[in-house]
Parts: C-alpha cells; sequence; structure tokens
C-alpha cells in the first residue's frame, strides 16, 4: 500500500526529471542462492512504475553478480578479460529479466546493450537512448561499458553523464553510507551527506573510484538508498529522508 504522505502525488513534486537507476545484479538473487528471483523482480518493476507514474524519466543499469563475478572468477584463475566478458553477458540476461516484468505491468521499455547482441538488444546510441526516454520509455543499459576492466558502478557513472541524467539513485540493501558495516556492527554511523571525496578519503565501500570520479567530474550527485524498503524510489523522488546523499 502506498503511504499516505505519497498518495495524492503529482507529477511536478518529483526532484528530479531523469534518474539513472543503479541496481544490483546480487539483489536480483532475492531469496535465493544464485539466478534470478522472479518474485523480487516483479517487486522491483512495481518500484519502477510507482517512480515512472510520476513523470520521471529512468535509465537503469544492471549488474550481473546473481548470476557470474567476474572479478571473482579472475581471482581464482580465470583469465580476466575473459571473465569481464562473461560478466557482461550477465548483465544482459538480468536486463532482459526486468525487461519482461516492466512490460508485463504495462511499461514500455528498450534493452540497449555496449556488446552487439541485435537479436535481443539495440546497440547503445546516447542519441537514440535520449530519445526513448524523451518518449518516455524505460531504457536498461546492458552489457557494461563493453570493456573489461570496468565495474557496473562506473557503467551507471557512464551512462548518466552521457543520458545528462540529474542523479544516480544506487539501490542497496542498507538504509545508505555508513561509517562501517551496519549489518556487522550495530554501533554504525549512517551518514546523510557525503562529498565525492569524502567517500573516497574516508575509502567508504560506496563505488570504486572511477565511478565516484567520474560523477565528481561531471558533478551528477549519487542517492545511496535502501530498495527493499516499501516505495524506496518513489520516496527518494519527493525528497524524503533516510538515504544518504553524495555531491558537492
Amino acid at each position: 500500500m502506498i503511504p499516505l504522505h505519497v498518495m495524492n502525488l503529482e507529477k511536478t513534486d518529483s526532484k528530479y526529471k531523469r534518474i539513472l537507476l543503479k541496481l544490483s545484479g546480487e539483489a536480483f538473487k532475492g531469496c535465493r542462492d544464485y539466478g534470478i528471483d522472479p518474485s523480487f523482480i516483479q517487486k522491483v518493476a512495481s518500484e519502477i512504475k510507482a517512480a515512472h507514474d510520476l513523470g520521471v524519466e529512468i535509465a537503469i543499469v544492471i549488474g550481473g553478480g546473481n548470476i557470474f563475478r567476474g572479478l571473482a572468477a579472475s581471482e581464482n584463475g580465470m583469465n580476466r578479460v575473459t571473465a569481464d566478458y562473461t560478466g557482461m553477458l550477465a548483465t544482459i540476461m538480468n536486463a532482459l529479466a526486468l525487461q519482461d516484468a516492466l512490460k508485463k505491468i504495462g511499461l514500455d521499455t528498450r534493452v540497449q546493450s555496449a556488446i552487439e547482441i541485435k537479436e535481443i538488444a539495440e546497440p547503445f546510441i546516447p542519441q537514440k537512448a535520449n530519445r526513448h526516454l524523451e518518449k518516455k520509455r524505460i531504457v536498461i543499459f546492458a552489457g557494461g561499458t563493453g570493456n573489461p576492466f570496468f565495474t557496473t558502478d562506473t557503467t551507471a557513472a557512464l551512462r548518466a553523464a552521457e543520458i545528462d541524467a540529474e542523479v544516480i539513485f544506487k539501490a542497496t540493501k542498507v538504509d545508505g553510507v555508513y561509517d562501517c558495516d551496519p549489518v556487522k556492527n550495530t554501533d554504525a554511523k549512517q551518514f546523510d551527506h557525503l562529498t565525492y571525496l569524502d567517500v573516497l578519503n574516508k575509502k567508504l565501500k560506496v563505488m570504486d573510484s572511477t565511478a565516484l570520479s567520474l560523477s565528481m567530474d561531471n558533478n551528477i550527485p549519487i542517492v545511496v538508498f535502501n530498495l527493499n524498503h516499501e516505495n524506496s524510489i518513489l520516496n527518494n523522488l519527493v525528497g524524503l529522508k533516510g538515504a544518504t546523499k553524495i555531491g558537492e
């Protein structure tokens, strides 16, 4: 059920017109040990629809860690380049699963891949992505950057800059950024606001340094929030407290 404080929202109530939503592949496991949990994806799709109904233009980048983690595979002896490309293919699988869930609830959706796979996805073309967003289509960016040695966090920062997104919404399983792991330490302190340099200097595990530097260079704020809360995306769009904002 949508809370009373968001039931009567108008489209003008959103703080942002265009956002880049970064979803963790790990989250797609839901309650499973690996793979894709259809019930969790349905929940995510409904959260995205609530945001879309505000008139917000939404682009999405998804990781692939629920299926394959390139860095972990390379640490276990697999060639790093091969491992990273395999991980990129995992992001395409997640993108297709999310696209299917979004289409089932009536949202027009396009998948654009940095790796050419024309039978199931468009190639990534910034102008075309922008046109889709202007037409209120959801655009899912898959295949990472198309290059090894870059994370999907870096992909999110890069794509956000390329489509002129106003903010990156980074979905996590905790309420924001803490000074230590809140799962292991009940006394962990949550930050309401951090600068990009705070995150780098404190070595907080939010995004890798390349992603943070890209965001800082292009002045794109990052909102770190808990996707497991009801109406989490919607509540952050209207500026309710509870997340951590990174920016100047």
